[in-house]
């Protein structure tokens, strides 16, 4: 094998342990399974990474730069918050079903982290980057619709992430599509209770309102006021 650069060395055995880990678990990621997967030499490994936890704790890191969205978002003229929602977390799942072994990959890495000594800041960027994602779909969804969020997006955003993990892992578990867009269906009720809609009915109607009023019967309060005034 020709000698190459350390950048395209260390993206090789970035790729090809997500890979490993996709089918075989962390367990599995060994450097030698890795370095096989990857067609390179056990040697080659150690000019690219110090360590297999300095790899794979850059591989959370590769794997979320990748991803530029939580929810696809996309409204139809006239959608609801709520609709839109639900259309985004359906193409979500799609996503998940299509490629459920990144998902358990991605699972696997977070616990890893979490049980290893000195990455729990890796679990925790991984979700940082989650709920930032999350947060720019839901202004997005906002934005299509017309709604106003009545809480604080870092609040809505963790409820989505919490959502669609809680939603994914049991799909992973069971593999039941219905109970999973069952539940994604009320993730969208949910969070869209959390907001409320753009004024913007309202203030269609207000040029019509003064009409209303003029031609209301007068109250027995404003017809004594008239009869006094003549």
């Amino acid at each position: 094998m020709a000698r190459l650069p350390v950048a395209e060395r260390r993206a090789r055995l970035l790729e090809a342990a997500f890979a490993v880990i996709a089918r075989a678990g962390v367990s599995g990621a060994t450097t030698r399974a890795v370095v096989e997967e990857a067609g390179m030499k056990l040697a080659s490994f150690h000019y690219a990474f110090a360590s297999r936890e300095e790899l794979l704790a850059e591989l959370v890191d590769a794997v979320l730069d990748t991803q530029q969205e939580v929810l696809e978002i996309a409204a139809a003229p006239g959608s609801s918050l709520a609709e839109v929602l639900h259309d985004g977390l359906v193409r979500y799942f799609d996503g998940v079903r299509r490629d459920p072994a990144r998902e358990r990959a991605m699972f696997e890495l977070t616990q890893y982290a979490l049980r290893t000594p000195g990455l729990a800041p890796v679990a925790e960027r991984q979700y940082e980057r989650y709920r930032r994602l999350a947060r720019r779909s839901l202004e997005e969804a906002a934005r299509r619709t017309g709604a106003r969020w009545q809480v604080p997006l870092e609040r809505v955003s963790g409820w989505l992430v919490a959502l669609t993990d809680g939603v994914t892992l049991a799909w992973l578990a069971d593999g039941d599509d219905d109970r999973a867009l069952a539940g994604l269906a009320f993730a969208a009720r949910a969070l869209a209770a959390e907001a409320e809609a753009e004024a913007r009915a309202t203030a269609e109607e207000e040029p019509a309102a003064p009409a209303r009023a003029a031609h209301a019967p007068a109250t027995s309060a404003t017809a004594a006021l008239a009869g006094g005034a003549r």
